[in-house]
């Protein structure tokens, strides 16, 4: 049981280091001229072939219905959810839409009550008042302040459309998790992901062939620092799934958002850095409250 723990403590410490920059490597490849939806492909595609080696000996057979229905759908939500945030952090600040990821805790226990029948008590409620006060001083840093405009804003409707749709990932991957194991659900995300992510492409504009002619040595350096960083937030993210229910888990997860703040100041010079951290602090004593709810 203390070995379970530490294991699991150590997948949440990773899972928090990881995802900024994991953003951050993101936002730079986009400002280095890729697509968004070219570096979700990428990024997929990389880790599906990783991912052959741990299934090889699997046999299809042994796996049920439901692990397919999940994991489709899981799929789907995983490459929409993936495609929006790079996106989203192509048009706008990583200090500010790191924090608005704090909502995800909130759809999270949203989709578990209806999906997996999680029920939030008065603390998870009162860590959702938290994460809305808490997102008003960061919101408010925008050159829309804090005003039904700045959620008409492209970079805010990305991000929230990423965060509801990775939430919902978030419970449809501890179901593969219960129907599978880790290395099944790992390679599933990756597969699917990259299968639906080629889907969504071809309905584009986008070239890959053009996208790739673009790829110089630099980039590839970041897309393997992106392969390694996605990589590690993935198996950190099953492994915590595995051992705790989805809300605690994505309430935990939101301890990063005060790094995604802080990571935004330091790669790309974004202003109000102290402003920001106020309400970032906020959302995550919402989302340790949140963590209370258990």
């Amino acid at each position: 049981m203390a070995s379970i723990l530490n294991f699991t403590l150590l997948a949440v410490i990773i899972r928090i280091l990881v995802n900024p920059f994991s953003n951050v490597l993101q936002k730079q490849i986009t400002l280095k001229g890729q697509h968004p939806l070219f570096i979700n492909l990428a990024t997929y595609t990389l880790l599906a072939f990783i991912s052959v080696f741990l299934i090889y000996d699997i046999s299809i057979q042994s796996l049920d219905t439901e692990f397919w229905i999940y994991s489709i759908a899981g799929g789907i939500t995983g490459a929409l959810g993936n495609g929006f945030i790079v996106k989203a952090l192509e048009k706008g600040d990583l200090s500010v839409l790191g924090p608005i990821n704090a909502y995800k805790s909130i759809v999270g226990m949203l989709f578990a009550f209806i999906i997996i029948r999680e029920v939030p008590n008065i603390w998870g409620l009162m860590g959702m008042g938290f994460i809305i006060v808490g997102s008003y001083f960061v919101l408010d840093t925008t050159e829309e302040k804090f005003s039904w405009q700045l959620f008409k804003t492209p970079a805010i409707q990305y991000r929230l459309a990423a965060l509801v749709l990775t939430g919902i990932q978030a419970v449809l991957d501890k179901k593969v998790i219960e129907h599978s194991n880790l290395e099944i659900a790992f390679a599933g995300w990756s597969i699917f992901g990259a299968g639906f992510s080629f889907v969504f492409i071809l309905f584009t504009k986008v070239s890959i062939q053009k996208e790739f002619k673009n790829v110089d040595g630099a980039i590839l350096v970041k897309y393997f620092l992106l392969l390694l960083t996605v990589g590690l937030m993935l198996a950190s993210t099953n492994y915590t799934l595995s051992h705790m229910p989805v809300g605690y888990a994505l309430a935990l997860f939101q301890l990063s958002i005060l790094l995604s703040v802080v990571l935004g100041h330091r790669f790309f010079n974004e202003l109000h850095l102290f402003k920001k951290l106020m309400g970032a602090t906020i959302m995550v004593i919402g989302s340790a409250l949140i963590i209370l709810m258990k």
